[in-house]
This record gives C-alpha cells, sequence and structure tokens, in this order.
C-alpha cells in the first residue's frame, strides 16, 4: 500500500484522482477484509494530510469512501465503525477542507453507534456536525431533524438535561417545517422533554394528543396513551389533574391498559392501596421514581411531636419519591370527599404520616388552590369546604345558570347531594319539555 501510494503521489494532478479512487475501490472490495481498516486509514491519511495531492482529490476520494460505505461495500459493522472512526481521526486537523463529507461520515457513524444502542456515543457523533456553517447552507428542516434525533438518542439515555438544551434549540425552528413527520417527532420529543421535567401534566396532555393520531402506527400509540395516564397519575393532585382523569377515562381504549385500575380509583377520589400502588410502581421508569428533597422548614414542621408519639405510630415526614408524593396527595385529596374535617393525628395515620407531615401536606395544597378547606391549628382540626366549583360551572354550562339552587339546611351533607341531583334532573325534563312545545314538536291527546 504504501508503495503505491509513493508512485501516485508523483503523477500528475488530473491522474491522481483515478488512481487514488482506483485504489480505494479495488481495497473496499477485496474479499479478505482483515486488513482493509488499516489500509484505508493509511490511504486517507495520505491523500488528506499530503499536501502533493491537494483537497480536490481528498473529497473526491473522501466522496467515494462515504458512498461505498453507505452502499455495503463492507458487510461486517465493526469494520465499517473502525473505518469511519479512523477516517473522522485522520481527517480532523483539517476538518475545514473537508467539512460536507466529515458531516456525511458523522451520519453514518451515528447509524452505527444507534444500532449497537450506545445511545449517548450516537449523540456526541451528531453534536459534532457543524449546522451553522458559513461554508455550506443548512436548510432549517435539516437542523431540525438533527437536534430531534439528538434529543431523541439523548433521553434514551435519561440525559434529560442535556436533552432539554437541544430541544431549545429545536423549538426555536420548530415552525418552518411543512413535513407532517418531523411535526410529530418534534411533539413527541416536547412530550418526552415535560415527561423528565416533571411536568406531567402537560406531558399527560401532549402524549393523549398524539395517541389519537391516524399516522402513527398502532403500537406506538398505545405506547403514548399508556405515558398518558402515567404521567396523570404522577401529576400534582387537584382540578387540573382531575380534568386530565376524566378525559382518559373517556378514552374507551384506556380500558385495555394495565394500569386502568388506578387511573379510575384516582378519577373516582378513591383511597389509593400500598399493594395497588406497590404494582403501579413497577411500570414506572427510573426518572418517574426519582428521590424527592423536602425545604428545611418543611422538615422541621413535619418533625415528630412528643405530644403526638404513641405506639405503632409512623415516623415519615413526608413523601421520599414523585409517585410517593402523587399518591400521598390523592389520597389527602380523597378523605376531603369523605370527611367534614379531620384531625392532624388522623390524617397521619391514613396517609403513614406523622401529624405535623399530614398538616404541612394539607397546607401546601390549600395555598396552591389544589384543596379547598381550611386548618384551625389550636383544635389541630382540617376543615374541608364540601362547595364543587367545577360542578357549579358544569351546570351553568348545561343551561341551569337561571335555576335556583338553594338548598335548606338538613344537616346532612349527602341528603343536601341527593336534593341538588333530583332537583336539577327536574330542570334539565323541564327545559327539554319547554325546547320541545316551542318548536310544536309536543302531540296533544285528547279523550
Amino acid at each position: 500500500m504504501d508503495h503505491r501510494l509513493s508512485q501516485y503521489a508523483s503523477l500528475g494532478q488530473k491522474d491522481k484522482a483515478p488512481a487514488y479512487l482506483s485504489l480505494l475501490q479495488e481495497t473496499l472490495t477485496r474479499e479478505n477484509t482483515s486488513s482493509v481498516a488499516a489500509d484505508i486509514h493509511t490511504l486517507v491519511d495520505h491523500v488528506v494530510n499530503n499536501d502533493s495531492v491537494g483537497p480536490v482529490v481528498g473529497r473526491q476520494v473522501l466522496t467515494e469512501l462515504a458512498r461505498g460505505l453507505s452502499a455495503g461495500a463492507i458487510k461486517e459493522s465493526s469494520i465499517r465503525r473502525q473505518i469511519v472512526e479512523d477516517t473522522l481521526s485522520a481527517v480532523q486537523p483539517r476538518l475545514v477542507s473537508y467539512e460536507e463529507q466529515v458531516n456525511v461520515l458523522r451520519f453514518q457513524l451515528a447509524d452505527l453507534l444507534e444500532e449497537d444502542e450506545d445511545w449517548s456515543g450516537a449523540a456526541r457523533v451528531l453534536m459534532g456536525i457543524s449546522l451553522e456553517s458559513g461554508q455550506r447552507s443548512v436548510s432549517d428542516d435539516e437542523k431540525l431533524r438533527v437536534y430531534i434525533r439528538i434529543v431523541r438518542l439523548l433521553l434514551e439515555d435519561e440525559d434529560s438535561v442535556q436533552a432539554e438544551t437541544y430541544y431549545n434549540r429545536a423549538a426555536l425552528i420548530a415552525h418552518t417545517t411543512t413535513d407532517k413527520e418531523t411535526q410529530l417527532a418534534f411533539k413527541l420529543c416536547q412530550a418526552r422533554i415535560m415527561d423528565y421535567s416533571r411536568r406531567f401534566l402537560e406531558a399527560a396532555q401532549r402524549y393523549h394528543e398524539l395517541s389519537w393520531v391516524a399516522d402513527i402506527d398502532e403500537d406506538e400509540r398505545k405506547h403514548m396513551l399508556l405515558a398518558a395516564v402515567t404521567c396523570a397519575v404522577l401529576a400534582p393532585a387537584g382540578p387540573n389533574r382531575s380534568r386530565v382523569l376524566a378525559s382518559l377515562c373517556r378514552d374507551e381504549r384506556t380500558a385495555e391498559l394495565p394500569t386502568y385500575n388506578i387511573l379510575s380509583k384516582m378519577f373516582l377520589d378513591r383511597i389509593l392501596r400500598p399493594a395497588e400502588v406497590h404494582e403501579f410502581e413497577g411500570t414506572l421508569k427510573s426518572h418517574q421514581l426519582a428521590k424527592i428533597n423536602m425545604s428545611s422548614n418543611d422538615r422541621l414542621a413535619s418533625a415528630v411531636d412528643v405530644d403526638d408519639e404513641e405506639p405503632g405510630a409512623s415516623k415519615r415526614t413526608g413523601p421520599s419519591t414523585v409517585l410517593d408524593r402523587a399518591v400521598l396527595e390523592h389520597n389527602l385529596l380523597a378523605s376531603s370527599k369523605i370527611y367534614n374535617n379531620i384531625t392532624f393525628r388522623g390524617l397521619g395515620a391514613l396517609l403513614d404520616l406523622t401529624p405535623g407531615a399530614a398538616e404541612t401536606m394539607a397546607r401546601k395544597m390549600i395555598e396552591q388552590g389544589r384543596l379547598k378547606g381550611f386548618i384551625d391549628q389550636v383544635d389541630r382540626l382540617i376543615w374541608f369546604e364540601t362547595g364543587n366549583e367545577d360542578e357549579e360551572a358544569q351546570n351553568k354550562a348545561g343551561g341551569l345558570g337561571d335555576v335556583e339552587q338553594e338548598t335548606a339546611d338538613t344537616g346532612a351533607p349527602f341528603t343536601k347531594r341527593w336534593d341538588m341531583q333530583i332537583r336539577m334532573t327536574a330542570a334539565e325534563v323541564e327545559s327539554i319539555v319547554q325546547h320541545l312545545s316551542n318548536k310544536n314538536l309536543l302531540s296533544t291527546v285528547t279523550a
């Protein structure tokens, strides 16, 4: 190989390109592949770093090498990977002169690394591609596809911090593309970034929207629907999550999912049992089981009080994981549907927390508007308000805004609720009859 290269170097400039290309083709088609990688490395290093050859011939050789590797001239992926890595290493000192050829080889190396499930390695290779070069024009569509692919690879490797950096770059140019596949890929990256960033409520909405897109494969849509349910369960308890849970429960496809049981119990405001939570925990990914830290103020407020100590009482001062916090907040919200009031100690026993920790969780939810009630610290009681603004809004939206809904004080909340349902049903029937009468759709029966 060295002897032939020295001979070709003495040729005229017009004859060098055919000679080197012929040698490259001969090397790529060799039956014995044991020394192919070493010979190609020698050839590339000679062509690129020898001033007598010139960049014009070097670009032709690198272009032909990339084309041959892409066409499958070398079958063994390990040898192809070694050839690409050696070539990139040889070209690195003169990268500016061979930028376009290097980018093509980087894409090929990223494909090989992705096949070997080396997600971070593939992402790093793609990060090295120059997309902002002044020597060649790169379209926004091409940039967006590269950014999205980098985000996907980094998320596969659980590197959400760096993935968000490239997602933000993609977000700046996402509006410029008209390719539907690219748009869907970007929306999926958006949902996954929200998932990894613990913005579970937004992630659930994005996943659910994507699960309805007919262009996506059926198995993928089912996977996105499952991800939507998981994120909805992990979202902070409150009215916003209740709306997302209602939307998912109305979706008939969720009944076939393994997480439907916990979804329905959360939607119906039923208390979750440890066995159900443990079963659901087995379906979560590592970032969804992340540990959470309490602030120093919350830790102090949740400490065990001497007056609260009793045999067998819980010593837990707060949730330890994202799932733990979601379940505790849900059970607290569910208990507000059952009790008019509850002591700190009673709520702590229900949630398996110290009384101080139970009070702290209730206080934070009330402050954030996710729980209606107030705290009596003198009597150490939490009072729950039974009024439901969502139901009142639905009543008005259903045409009952002008119906007088005041009820007599019977002293029994469930009796009030039953009377209210009867009153609402009667008002709806009366409204329907009046509407039919106005349209002359009622027939009068004469005796």
